[in-house]
């Protein structure tokens, strides 16, 4: 790992977004439980960082919260072997995919992209480098508040397919380069969110490891 993946942020190329990578988020949108990975992207210009604000564009109303573990790439990769996956991240971290529920709903019902829904310039709220040694996949426990209130609390042991099985899949077609970031999908609890609200999210990692961080939405 080097150093500039530690301002990963600065230097990330593409996020890749994975949806529907937990089964009770899946049923509570009403979708079915997929096969394989459902991947989407996001521009660089979604990132957003501490101490700077989620703002939803002026014509809509709100936003939904998904908390996301986020897997930073160190080496590119490309078609790689599940025992190689793991040999390519850099590092951790915790990150929002804010999404415009309605206007995904409206563009899926057109059989139009919805990237609009997920892209747009503050959609991804994004924390500090987290180190590999402070993150154990298979026990990692995601949460978040809304105005101090628990709406999520999730585990990546209840994730469809693995971190490892993700990177296999998203390089067999998509090159993955040096500071990209996967978002790795959402546990259940998503729900609105709207100007004048506060996010708190967290991630808990090993030898109680803890890392929170705050944005208001505006």
């Amino acid at each position: 790992m080097t150093d500039t993946l530690k301002d990963f942020r600065s230097i990330c190329r593409k996020i890749i977004c994975i949806g529907r990578n937990y089964s009770e988020h899946a049923k509570e949108l009403g979708n079915v439980v997929p096969t394989q990975p459902i991947i989407f992207m996001k521009p660089s210009t979604a990132l957003v960082i501490e101490p700077n604000d989620i703002k939803i564009p002026s014509e809509w109303d709100e936003l939904h919260h998904e908390v996301e573990l986020g897997v930073i790439i160190d080496k590119t990769c490309q078609n790689v072997s599940k025992e190689e996956a793991e040999e390519n991240i850099g590092g951790y971290c915790l990150a929002l995919d804010m999404t415009s529920r309605k206007i995904q709903d409206d563009l899926k019902k057109q059989g139009h992209p919805w990237l609009l829904s997920k892209g747009f310039d503050t959609s991804c709220p994004c924390g500090d480098f987290i180190e590999k040694n402070q993150i154990d996949l298979s026990s990692v426990n995601l949460w978040l508040n809304v105005n101090e209130n628990i709406k999520q609390n999730g585990h990546t042991c209840d994730m469809i397919f693995s971190v490892p099985d993700l990177i296999v899949f998203i390089s067999k077609y998509i090159t993955l380069e040096h500071g990209d970031l996967i978002l790795t999908g959402t546990p259940s609890g998503v729900g609105p969110v709207k100007r004048g609200d506060q996010i708190t999210a967290g991630i808990n990692g090993k030898d109680d490891f803890k890392y929170t961080m705050k944005f208001n939405v505006v």
